[in-house]
């Protein structure tokens, strides 16, 4: 068994954990009231998780050495969708594509999306495959400051540093490509696609607001299945499909008129102690997004999404310099075109952070 501390990003920040070193993977732990232990990166990972038997003998060891854990739950990689294994399975919903190739892929979109990708095209956007270096880091940092806002939510990457960026995309340089959408030189738009054998997984896809009538996500995702073929890929993934109940979202039509479909892989979960044993029980490892009825979800989203936009409207109005009261009201009512709130609200789903 080998316990050590790593590097982890969370939420858009980076922290320094304990984590068990087993068979070239990391098992990391997150919760308070309960440890719920999980291989670092999973969905990245080029190899699933082997001998979860030993694993499981080795966490339960780590929990007297500085990596307690209350329960474990580990998950089975495309194409496999029969569970190997007799612990506690659900089965998680993942959005895929099946590739056997392009021209199939293509032909099973709407209209509206082919129309898309060739309205990219007719509106000026290229698209390139970009070596990991300085000029796309700034293009990066460019893309991340288009908007404090993303999906509804403060954009955990707005504002960050040249170094903060470069850190937070160094990761599967070795097995990864880098896709960007450019108007006049400028990057709007970039797909980060991981690949993992016959698999490959959407690690990030996302586009500037202000350049959303181009549609350069479109495009990306075509190039990414363009060239998802050419390396023998068999299934592109791009994140779940559904979260937990939560089956309705403007990313989620986005995905769909991309071609990507519903695929259950299993994934396990094994309790490590009494609490843990509790908390499966009462089917908490769910979250709240696995128990709460999906109108709850939704409503509880719409309400976020008003009360960042309120905060985001007041922010404006309090930078402004002192001007007459009814000028001040007409421009707090108004906000400036291109802002969060002046968007069509698709596209603050389909610019996607990981």
């Amino acid at each position: 068994m080998s316990l050590r501390n790593i590097e982890i990003s969370r939420n858009g920040k980076w922290l320094t954990v304990p984590a068990l070193d087993f068979d070239g993977k990391q098992i990391v732990t997150k919760g308070s009231l309960v440890r719920i232990a999980s291989v670092y990166d999973e969905e990245w990972l080029d190899t699933e998780l082997a001998n979860p038997d030993l694993c499981v003998q080795e966490l339960k060891k780590a929990a007297s050495e500085g990596l307690p854990a209350d329960l474990f739950t580990f998950a089975q990689k495309l194409p496999a969708t029969a569970p190997k294994y007799n612990y506690f399975t659900e089965m998680e919903s993942i959005a895929a594509v099946r590739l056997p190739n392009f021209k199939t892929w293509w032909d099973s979109l709407p209209q509206e999306t082919r129309k898309n990708v060739r309205r990219a095209q007719k509106r000026g956007v290229t698209i390139e495959i970009k070596p990991f270096g300085d000029d796309i880091i700034r293009g990066l940092m460019e893309l991340n400051n288009d908007s404090p806002m993303r999906q509804g939510k403060p954009n955990k990457h707005y504002g960050k540093s040249f170094d903060q960026v470069k850190k937070d995309y160094s990761a599967f340089l070795d097995r990864s490509d880098l896709i960007g959408a450019y108007s006049d030189s400028e990057l709007v738009g970039l797909i980060k696609i991981v690949y993992r054998g016959e698999v490959a997984s959407i690690l990030q896809c996302y586009s500037k607001p202000t350049h959303y009538d181009k549609r350069p996500a479109n495009a990306l995702l075509a190039k990414a299945m363009e060239l998802c073929e050419s390396k023998g890929i068999t299934y592109v993934i791009y994140g779940k499909f559904a979260y937990g109940n939560k089956r309705e979202s403007p990313l989620l039509q986005f995905k769909i008129r991309n071609g990507f479909e519903e695929v259950l892989v299993p994934r396990f979960y094994i309790p490590l102690t009494a609490r843990g044993q509790v908390f499966m029980a009462a089917k908490l490892h769910r979250g709240l997004v696995g128990l709460l009825p999906q109108r709850v979800i939704l409503a509880g989203g719409q309400m976020r999404a008003k009360w960042y936009d309120l905060l985001q409207s007041k922010s404006r109005c309090s930078s402004m310099p002192e001007r007459p009261n009814r000028n001040r009201q007409m421009e707090c009512s108004n906000p400036p075109a291109g802002s969060i709130t002046d968007r069509p609200e698709p596209q603050r789903a389909a610019s996607r952070a990981e």
